[in-house]
């Protein structure tokens, strides 16, 4: 029963976190890892597409912002909706067609290269969030996540 409860309170969280999000999109359900596991997010693999999503995670009190979005190769892209040099500002991302645009400093960065480690240290980049795909999820480690927690702090 607690599992459950638990489980609905973290759906509607997601839920609620989607609609408040900067995404335009519709909502998508993101869910605690299988069996019931507090230490990964599920995000459906069907709810991914060209189109970015953004998602919220608490980290004790901290609202951590990441996005979704799928490349043109069919991999699925994970960032922080955050740069690496102007966190700071707390603006985030925005799409443009192929391309996320840093609503700070207005550089853009083709979704084919997200997912990987800053290529230019120093240099303003999407905050590296690594995921992997389980069977039809897209799972991201929330020890990962809290990793990002002093970008929004």
């Amino acid at each position: 029963m607690k599992k459950t409860i638990l489980i609905l309170a973290i759906f509607a969280l997601v839920v609620f976190a989607g609609c408040a999000s900067n995404s335009s999109t519709g909502q998508v359900v993101a869910t605690t890892g299988a069996g019931g596991s507090s230490s990964t997010i599920n995000v459906p693999l069907s709810s991914i597409s060209a189109q970015a999503k953004w998602f919220e995670y608490d980290s004790g009190g901290v609202k951590i912002r990441f996005f979704a979005v799928k490349a043109s190769d069919g991999s699925v892209k994970t960032a922080f909706d955050s740069c690496d040099v102007c966190y700071d500002s707390k603006k985030g991302y925005r799409q443009e067609g192929d391309k996320m645009v840093c609503n700070n400093c207005g550089n853009s960065y083709p979704i084919s290269g997200l997912g990987t480690e800053n290529r230019n240290p120093g240099g303003c980049w999407p905050s590296f969030l690594p995921n992997k795909i389980v069977g039809d999820n897209v799972v991201i480690e929330k020890s990962d996540l809290d990793r990002g927690r002093s970008r929004f702090a």
